[in-house]
């Protein structure tokens, strides 16, 4: 590992995006903060993550590592000790002065920090929150901020970094405790969730502005004297919001997992993600193809392709889960544990249950209009207004914005369907196939090996 302080900032900066390329979980949305005299940047509530903004701009995030130095061997990580690659760290001066002049041409409206571990987790965290409160207090930058909470940093540093972001993440990243044993022995699941639970219970128990340091304050200064002197210095024994800083992570937080580096199958992807939306109530949980970049015996070998049908799948039974009603166990079970990777899993799921289609549009209930291929949640709530006063037809359907095409293999009107149309399972998944023929490909060949995108969930649209 060869480590090198002095490079120009340039150097720094494409070392450190490119390294930062493959986490895909940061998110720009969940935060309003308006402009105002005296501060630079502002944020807008956007929705959803990776999308765009409700004036229709597009969202755009500075998106580096702190330092690509890393003190762990994770089997899967590109950024890991074992690899002989080019090393080096912003400082946190250089942080402020990349994310002030990117705002200042225009190219973005906030910051996505990430990071290796240098020394140990609690410094690198230290390191972070004195870039952040630098960025805030001295050059008073308004804009979103989105940090990763690094598993085994010392409870009041994430804290601190806490009343500075908009959003922080801490990635699982292996659903079993198993692999994360094969592939990052220096991980643990509880080290893991222990700042997801932290993160929670902040901000479940409300922004009062005060926060006291637990039983383990003596742990914490014996861990790191120096920073627990700048606190006890600056607190006076209280965990106290920076200046003008009195929210706690006021996005909410998110996590990733690796899909593909490990046999797990999408059923126990899909119940860990619903595990962890009920029990840490996580904003969003990110999906990552696994891209073969390390010659390991552990792994896929190098060249594999990444499996972006996999992930977009599971980007879909997520959107299905938060906003559909639907459930881990309706949409795969142990006997039958992978989505068809030509399939959405919202089509897949319809067509193992044809007995209760069609339905009837001027009768069925939202929850089962919902459950409707082609029906998205804005067109289910637009029928459950329209035919309070309408009997609705399929072309009222079409205005409301319902995709025919592929709701009228399920839906009547009137009793009547759209076409002569045979209720058969082969029959709907041939020509639903023929639909997404061409989607599926795209999605399968071209945009492997590129850098994740910012926008949209790497074209994920909500699926209806």
């Amino acid at each position: 590992m060869t480590i090198i302080d002095s490079l120009s900032l340039e150097e720094k900066l494409r070392i450190l995006a490119d390294g930062a390329k493959y986490d895909v979980a940061c998110t720009s949305s969940g935060v309003e903060r308006k402009g105002k005299t005296g501060v630079t940047g502002n944020t807008e509530a956007c929705g959803i993550c990776h999308s765009f903004a409700a004036d229709g701009r597009c969202v755009s995030l500075l998106k580096i590592l702190y330092t690509n130095e890393c003190i762990y061997d994770c089997r899967y990580c590109v950024n890991r000790k074992s690899n002989d690659t080019l090393r080096t760290s912003f400082t946190p001066e250089e942080v402020c002065e990349l994310t002030m002049q990117f705002y200042r041409r225009n190219y973005i409206e906030g910051l996505f920090l990430s990071s290796g571990i240098r020394k140990n987790p609690t410094q690198t965290m230290e390191e972070i929150y004195t870039a952040l409160r630098m960025l805030r207090e001295e050059y008073h930058f308004n804009g979103y901020i989105h940090v990763k909470a690094i598993p085994g940093a010392a409870p009041e540093v994430i804290e601190m970094v806490g009343y500075l972001a908009d959003r922080m993440s801490t990635n699982i990243e292996l659903p079993t405790t198993e692999g994360l044993r094969e592939l990052a022995p220096n991980k643990t699941r509880k080290n893991i969730l222990s700042p997801i639970r932290q993160i929670q219970n902040r901000i479940g128990e409300g922004h009062s502005g005060i926060h006291r340091i637990g039983s383990n304050r003596q742990d914490f200064m014996l861990h790191n004297e120096s920073t627990y002197s700048l606190m006890e210095k600056q607190t006076n024994s209280l965990v106290v919001p920076p200046k003008n800083r009195k929210n706690f992570v006021p996005a909410g937080q998110s996590t990733q997992m690796i899909v593909g580096a490990t046999p797990e199958n999408d059923y126990q992807i899909l119940s860990v993600a619903q595990a962890l939306y009920r029990q840490f109530d996580l904003k969003r949980v990110f999906y990552s193809a696994y891209i073969a970049l390390n010659d390991d015996s552990k792994l896929p070998a190098v060249g594999t392709k990444p499996p972006v049908l996999r992930e977009h799948r599971l980007y879909q039974a997520d959107w299905l889960l938060r906003f559909y009603g639907f459930e881990a166990e309706e949409l795969l079970t142990e006997d039958r544990p992978n989505f068809n990777v030509y399939l959405d899993p919202k089509c897949e799921w319809a067509l193992r249950h044809l007995e209760l289609f069609p339905v009837e549009i001027n009768k069925a209930s939202y929850a089962m209009l919902l459950r409707v291929p082609g029906i998205g949640v804005k067109s289910a709530r637009r029928i459950v207004m329209a035919r309070r006063s309408i009997n609705l037809t399929f072309e009222s359907l079409k205005r409301i914005g319902v995709v025919l095409k592929r709701a009228h293999y399920f839906v009547t009107c009137g009793g009547k369907m759209m076409y002569h149309t045979k209720i058969d399972e082969d029959y709907i998944t041939r020509h639903i196939l023929e639909l997404d023929h061409k989607k599926n490909w795209e999605l399968e060949y071209d945009v492997a090996f590129r850098q994740l995108s910012l926008f949209d969930d790497m074209g994920l649209k909500r699926q209806a």
